[in-house]
Formats: structure tokens, sequence, C-alpha cells
């Protein structure tokens, strides 16, 4: 959550100094530790030296030492409270040994309060598997304060009043550690989503660069065959049936426009631009027919069935249709050559549709699974489908596909 996201103007200019004072801090640790031990001694130290007693009361009071003796005495239990944050454990016992010290002698000051500030940074910065360790020192400083305090403010009430203060200092200190780490917790958490963010945006990107080279390969593959047939069956005719030479070339000329500006509907969604690219519509099962014409024009004869209502299928399932049976033709017109014979049935089945197509070409052979194979497959699973390939019975080759129409049902526990 930025600073921006709280809202109220006084809480987001607090949260904003408050940034910015750790991040002044991080700079300049000492002068915050120096600081804090200034201040103690000029709310607590201070006034010890200027009250002055005759030493007359209770057991315990404000003592009369001199003042080279007092400063030296709160010097000892205020100057270790400069390393309370980068050796808190030390910085602790040290106070804690002054303070056992002097209410031994029979001393008091308003700096002892120092002890506090030690608990609580003790609580604060050091570590929990060492917090035990201090119980035994202050358990001898809590019996010695109640054991001094017994006889002017009676025992249970000096056990309640160090209890009050020390649980104080304890919880305090438990509190803001236990926010730190919920924050520090919230910003690992923040910083993994970041990353999961980006993880994401790279695997779509990369889904889409595949889907991109899956639809370049199915229109490259299937428009080159085509002309390259074209050509071959154009420069055979040029000297024998110059008409059928030129019906090649304009042939060629179509078949290389409606590519190119395949490719640039396809790549138009690529590029970041302003306005929306004007697209036209993504084949269907409409544009078998056309499909099936140009590769009749190269040469082999294509005979076209169906049966069902191919129009209400849904658009995505159109187009992995008419890819699959783009790439089938495709490798019957490079492996079998324009003088073979293909069948192409579709078929809805109930909620499935079934892709058949059959040339009495040469048996082709594949070895490792090609692009175009892998790219039918692939369109085929996105709907739940498969496709296999191979030797038809009787001589040829056979495409068959079988893709699923039922719709996909997204699960409500994500």
């Amino acid at each position: 959550m930025s600073i921006q996201d709280v809202g109220h103007p006084w809480a987001t200019t607090v949260l904003r100094l408050t940034h910015r004072v750790r991040q002044w801090d991080a700079r300049h640790r000492w002068v915050l530790d120096a600081g804090g031990v200034l201040l103690l001694f000029l709310a607590f130290g201070a006034p010890d030296i200027g009250d002055r007693h005759d030493g007359d009361g209770p057991p315990i009071s404000w003592t009369d030492l001199p003042a080279p003796q007092m400063l030296l005495l709160q010097a000892a239990l205020l100057v270790p409270l400069y390393w309370r944050r980068r050796s808190p454990f030390l910085a602790f016992h040290a106070v804690l040994v002054v303070f056992i010290v002097q209410w031994a002698a029979g001393i008091m000051f308003r700096a002892d309060v120092a002890v506090l500030v030690a608990l609580y940074n003790l609580v604060l910065h050091c570590s929990l598997r060492r917090l035990p360790w201090a119980a035994p020192t202050l358990l001898v400083a809590y019996v010695l304060v109640v054991a001094r305090l017994a006889d002017a403010i009676g025992t249970w009430d000096a056990m309640f009043g160090l209890a009050v203060f020390g649980t104080a200092a304890v919880a305090l200190g438990l509190a803001i550690r236990l926010r730190r780490a919920q924050l520090a917790t919230l910003r690992e958490r923040a910083v993994q989503l970041e990353i999961e963010r980006d993880q994401r945006s790279r695997l779509a990107a990369a889904t889409e660069r595949t889907r991109v080279a899956r639809e370049m390969h199915d229109i490259v593959g299937h428009s080159l065959s085509v002309i390259v047939t074209l050509a071959d069956g154009g420069a055979y005719a040029a000297d024998t049936a110059p008409a059928r030479s030129k019906e090649a070339l304009q042939l060629i000329g179509d078949t290389g426009r409606r590519s190119l500006a395949e490719l640039r509907r396809m790549l138009g969604v690529l590029r970041e631009q302003a306005d929306e690219p004007d697209l036209s519509p993504q084949p269907g099962l409409a544009d078998l027919d056309p499909l099936c014409r140009r590769v009749r024009a190269a040469g082999p004869r294509v005979e076209y069935r169906s049966s069902g209502d191919l129009d209400a299928l849904d658009a995505g399932v159109q187009l992995a249709a008419y890819r699959i049976v783009q790439e089938a033709l495709t490798n019957t017109l490079k492996h079998a050559g324009p003088d073979t014979s293909v069948r192409l049935d579709l078929l809805v089945d109930g909620d499935r549709l079934r892709i058949a197509v059959r040339d009495n070409g040469a048996p082709q052979t594949y070895g490792e699974p090609g692009h175009g194979l892998i790219g039918m497959r692939e369109r085929a699973a996105m709907y739940g489908g498969t496709v296999t390939a191979g030797p038809a019975p009787g001589g040829g080759w056979s495409v068959e596909a079988d893709l699923d129409l039922r719709p996909t049902v997204e699960s409500d526990d994500a």
C-alpha cells in the first residue's frame, strides 16, 4: 500500500513524514541514538542534579550526592542506551547492572527510567531466542527494588507498580515488533505479487508469441505451398498453354495479396498505437470453400463435404478447424504433389466436431513431428480434442481431428 492510498490528508502527511525520518535515520543512525540519550538526560537526569535533599524521609529518597558522583552514575546508567538498537542485549545488561549496584547502595534516580527504555528496546530489537536469558538479571533487580520499597509503600504496592511498568514496556516493544514484522511481511508479499505479475506478463507474452508463430506458420506455409505449385505449373504451361500460364500468375498474385492481408491483420494487433487497427474477421468454416478453390487451382482435386450446423459453432472452434484443414491441405500439396485427390469431411456429431482429410498420394513420412502437426495438435488441445495423422488404409495419407464443442466450465473455487 502506498502513502497516497491512506486517504486522509493528516494521515498521509504523518506517514510521509515518518517515511522520511526513517530514511534519514538509516543514513544517520548515530544521531537518533545519541539524541535519545541526551533527551533522557535532560528530562530525567538534569532535574536530579538541581533537586538537592537533606536525606530525611523514607529509606529510599532523592539522593544528595555531590554533582560529580551523580553525573558519573547517570552517565553509567544512560550512556549504554546509545547502543540500544545495535546491541540491545548488552545495552540492557549494562544498564541493569548499574541499576542493581545503585539500588543496592540505597540510591534512586529519576534517570532510572533508563531500565524501562532498555527493556523496551530489548524486546523490540533483540533476537527472540535470547530474550529468556535476560529474565534472571531482571528478576534480581525486581526483587531488590521491591525489598527497598517495601517499607515505604508496601510490598504488594511495590510489586504491582513495578509489574505494571515492566509489563507496559514489554507490551509496547512486542506490539511495535509485531507491527514491523507484519509490515515486512506485507512488503515481501507485495514484492512477491509484483514478481508473479511480471511472470504472468512474460508468460502471456510467450503465449502470444507462440500463437503468432503458429498463425504465421499456417498462413505462410499454406500460401507458399500454393504459390510454388502454381509457379511450377505456370512455368510448365508457358510454352504449351500460355492462357493457363497467365491464369497461374493471376492466382499467384491473388494468393500472395490474400496472405499479405492476413499477415498484416494478424501483426496489426501487436503494434502499440493509439488507434484501433482495422482488422478483418478471423477465417471460419465459411472460408473453407475459397480455401478448397485455391488448392484446386494449384492442381489437387478436392472434394469437400460437411454435415451439421457448422455456422452455429463458436468462432474460436471455427478458426481452429479452419487452420487444421488448411495445414492438412498444405501438407498434401507439399508431399503428395498437385496430381492427387483429396477428400475433406466435416461432421458435427452432438458435442463433437470431426474433421477428416484423406488423399491418395504416396504415404508421407514424418520423422519427428513438424511444426505443422504440432500446431494442429495444439489447436485441437485447446478444445479438448486430438489430432492423428498417418498412412490411410488403401494408400495415401490421412489426418483426423476430433474437437470437443462443450463450453469450458470455470471453477468457482479459484
